[in-house]
């Protein structure tokens, strides 16, 4: 079939675009022939002036109807748009266009019918949003003016049933204790499930009644703290300051908050002590005046340090750490297991537990202070044993490096288990319950635990893996930084310093360092005794006891730049006294929650020649 005519009248034409496009998609098309800069390719300088884009959505004689539009250049415009040198160009093509547009409508109709315009969401009130308040009406709930069905969702929520909480009600009070939320993906996911519009009236009404904020009573944090999430807030300081002090100044100690920062009045403070013959509710001057204060030397990790490196394999959930969420300090006061004691479990208790085959207590629960807007407070729990246990070290700490706890590290109580991982050192403790069941705590059944690399969110089962408690050894250079630049000099050598540690009180014995990518090995000189704190006047720490080495090395060693190399790679691994030692990469264990990432730390840095 032959090609329609190009000789049709403009009008003609206009009637005809009509027929198969909108007025929209007209001034579309115009708008694009507009702006086409091949249209002035053969002009003259002053047509091509001439020829500058309209103003006006279409010429005068095209009966598509329009007015004209005011600009700066408004009026140059309309004399460009009636100049009659440029009319009949433009008339010409926009002819030959519509024609082609008209023609291929015409010609596909049957075979690309157009697409019907997507109906608009329904509008629903609160009232009809809060009848879908369970998982048998079926789960609604609002943010932002939008409806959403979750019903769906609810079985795959990483962190369980807590998101029932918000049904048949508004996202945003929940969202804003738990922030992390607010990322894309997060937002992505919920907009596959959005069903609706809420009403206006009820979305002013909500903004009417906006909750405050929950972490504007949070304290002021160090300003060199590199953040990985502001609320609840979490950093980590530079590396290059980490490796300094061999005891981590409190201000620059990595801060890990799951909820807003609770305050809490040291003078109406109590502690409950829970599970035991003789319950116990124990005040701040109790705890000080009734029980020795004891000082432990510990290295506290986050589960997830170093996570950004498994990030780099294949995305996990959870914070970006670098390799700065560990840090050391001194904790003073009372010994878990001298409270306990005091409470009546004693020795007779303990080997009465341990003879009931199991069906004695088996574990001990802390609860903190720190709540979120349903009062579900952060939990977590440690093996009876390691409580009860005369080199387990386990303390009731109200005293940082010397003073009182800072706000961010549990003032004015928290739960210190030395080589255990950070997430079972509760702050702002509460509660202490000797029990036969683990905690129930989300953080110690759903959280902080280790899987395959082949295990993904869609067949997980966090009952199937224990929660951490001891981790495995580390180490990671603090100086250079990766990507450094550094200056070849006469001697030709780098100084490398970092630090290492291991968990269950395993002292490291030996970290190697490599500046060819592994291919050679220097072992590095452990900082120990009066050289640990000798650059900042600390005390020297005493010689760990066996299996009881709670705190890190810090070490470092000189070598040779590799001769003629301008790109270095440096890596570090160690070794603990039970001959543990760090694997060579990150993919074999890679898991889903980017824990336990110990991999060979690797820094290249680019050498200069002086």
């Amino acid at each position: 079939m032959g090609m329609p005519s190009l000789s049709l009248p403009p009008s003609t034409l206009c009637l005809t675009l009509n027929l198969f496009i909108s007025r929209q998609d007209i001034d579309a098309m115009l708008l694009l022939l507009r702006r086409c800069r091949r249209l002035t390719a053969g002009l003259s300088p002053a047509q091509a002036q001439r020829a500058r884009p309209a103003a006006s959505p279409a010429p005068s004689w095209c009966g598509v109807g329009g007015g004209s539009r005011s600009s700066s250049g408004g009026g140059e415009d309309r004399q460009t748009a009636q100049d009659p040198r440029w009319r009949p160009a433009l008339a010409g093509l926009l002819v030959g266009t519509g024609a082609v547009l008209a023609y291929g409508l015409h010609h596909h109709k049957a075979e690309r019918p157009l697409a019907p315009m997507e109906p608009a969401l329904p509008v629903f009130s609160q009232a009809e949003v809060s009848k879908h308040g369970s998982l048998e009406a079926g789960v609604w709930v609002t943010f932002r003016g939008g409806v959403y069905d979750i019903t769906d969702f609810v079985a795959m929520h990483p962190g369980g049933d807590k998101i029932l909480l918000a049904a048949g009600g508004a996202l945003e009070p929940f969202w804003a204790l738990y922030a992390v939320h607010s990322q894309d993906h997060v937002l992505d996911i919920l907009s596959e499930y959005k069903v609706g519009e809420l009403d206006p009236e009820d979305q002013a009404r909500q903004r009417a009644v906006e909750p405050s904020d929950p972490y504007s009573g949070d304290p002021q944090r160090h300003p060199v703290l590199r953040v990985n999430s502001a609320k609840p807030f979490n950093g980590e300081p530079p590396p290059e300051l980490l490796g300094d002090s061999y005891i981590t100044p409190s201000a620059i100690f990595f801060k890990r908050n799951h909820l807003p920062v609770p305050r809490v009045d040291p003078a109406s403070y109590r502690l409950r002590v829970e599970g035991l013959p003789r319950p116990l509710s124990l005040s701040l001057a109790d705890l000080k005046s009734r029980f020795p204060k004891h000082t432990v030397t510990a290295t506290l990790q986050c589960a997830g340090n170093r996570r950004s490196e498994m990030n780099a394999v294949k995305q996990v959930k959870g914070l970006n750490w670098g390799i700065a969420a560990i840090s050391n300090a001194t904790w003073s006061g009372a010994l878990l297991r001298d409270v306990l004691r005091e409470g009546g479990w004693g020795p007779e208790a303990a080997a009465a537990a341990a003879a009931a085959a199991g069906r004695g207590a088996r574990h001990v629960q802390f609860e903190g202070l720190d709540a979120d807007a349903s009062g579900t407070t952060y939990g977590a729990s440690i093996p009876l044993n390691k409580a009860l246990s005369e080199e387990g070290d386990v303390l009731l700490a109200y005293q940082m490096n010397g003073e009182d706890l800072p706000a961010d590290h549990g003032y004015p109580l928290r739960v210190v288990v030395p080589g255990t991982v950070g997430a079972r050192n509760v702050k702002w403790l509460g509660k202490v319950i000797v029990s036969r069941e683990e905690s129930a705590s989300h953080w110690q059944q759903n959280d902080y635990k280790g899987f395959s690399p082949g295990t993904d969110w869609d067949t997980v089962d966090f009952k199937s893996a224990p929660a951490i408690q001891e981790l495995p050894v580390q180490s990671a250079i603090t100086q250079p930084a990766d990507g450094a630049v550094l200056e070849r000099d006469a001697d030709g050598e780098v100084t490398v310093r970092g630090y290492a540690w291991s968990g269950g009180g395993r002292e490291v014995v030996r970290v190697d360092v490599s500046l060819d990518g592994g291919k050679t090995w220097q072992v590095a000189r452990l900082r120990e005794g009066e050289e640990q704190g000798e650059e900042q006047g600390e005390a020297p720490p005493p010689p760990p006891l066996p299996g009881r080495a709670w705190a890190w090395k810090l070490w470092e060693v000189v070598a040779p730049l590799p001769p003629g190399e301008q790109q270095v790679e440096i890596v570090c691994k160690a070794v603990d006294n039970s001959y543990n030692m760090q694997p060579d990469s990150v993919a074999p264990i890679w898991n889903l929650r980017g824990v336990l990432s110990n991999a060979w730390h690797r820094v290249r840095v680019t050498v200069r020649e002086d």
